[in-house]
């Protein structure tokens, strides 16, 4: 008897080790999805999440003119190359490394220089606008979250960062909002909220609701009893 329950504890002690648990963030755009995501990372310590950015996975359409590039829609959910990502995950939850994209909102284009290296932590956290919306993808979160934040107030955030951050223009932000960004947060993002496990209105400065899924994950990471609904 003694015999078997060592070899259950080791069974369980190898599937923890070899266990991930993987986050996903999806919002509107300027909803505060990093904020959270950065926020839970720096409560849990460096080194033990794995973070993914979306944006990371936009198609590349680098055999495209600048002009043409800049004409395709960003906001729909096919604008992502979610078959990668998806491979990547999956790599993640074999214990293997992979090299996610690096993309040029400059030049709306991936870089042919830089990658960044995704390492198979217990954590792994993956935010962006389309996170819920594809299916395939859903499949493979243990944790959903979708960021709810006033539309007024992700306008604005969204105008200082593409002006800060990516060289845009008032008008080409403006164009984009009312063309694109507001059609398609209506038509995929906001529907995709019903498959959220846990809604965070406001964004990062819902200190509590940021709170709370620290702590849940914090209890996995100390393997705690935790079961995947």
């Amino acid at each position: 008897m003694l015999q078997y329950w060592n070899w259950q504890r080791e069974y369980l002690r190898e599937v923890y080790e070899n266990a991930m648990l993987i986050i996903g963030i999806a919002g509107g755009t300027g909803s505060g999805k990093t904020t959270v995501a950065r926020s839970v990372i720096d409560r849990l310590g460096p080194g033990k999440v794995t973070f993914i950015s979306q944006d990371n996975y936009y198609k590349d359409h680098s055999h495209l003119s600048l002009a043409d590039r800049g004409a395709i829609n960003y906001d729909h959910p096919f604008a992502f190359d979610n078959g990668l990502l998806i491979e990547h995950l999956k790599c993640l939850k074999q214990g293997q490394q992979a090299q996610a994209p690096v993309y040029d909102f400059t030049v709306h284009a991936r870089s042919t220089t830089e990658t960044v290296e995704l390492l198979p932590n217990h954590i792994v956290i993956i935010e962006g606008l389309h996170v819920l919306s594809d299916e395939n993808l859903r499949e493979l979160l243990d944790i959903k979250v979708f960021v709810d934040t006033d539309p007024d107030v992700r306008i604005l955030r969204r105008v200082l960062r593409d002006i800060e951050e990516r060289g845009r223009t008032i008008q080409s932000i403006h164009q984009q909002y009312l063309t694109t960004v507001k059609p398609m947060h209506e038509a995929f993002i906001e529907p995709s909220k019903k498959y959220a496990d846990i809604i965070i209105p406001e964004g990062g400065h819902n200190e509590v609701g940021i709170q709370l899924l620290s702590i849940l994950t914090e209890k996995y990471l100390t393997g705690e009893n935790w079961s995947r609904a």
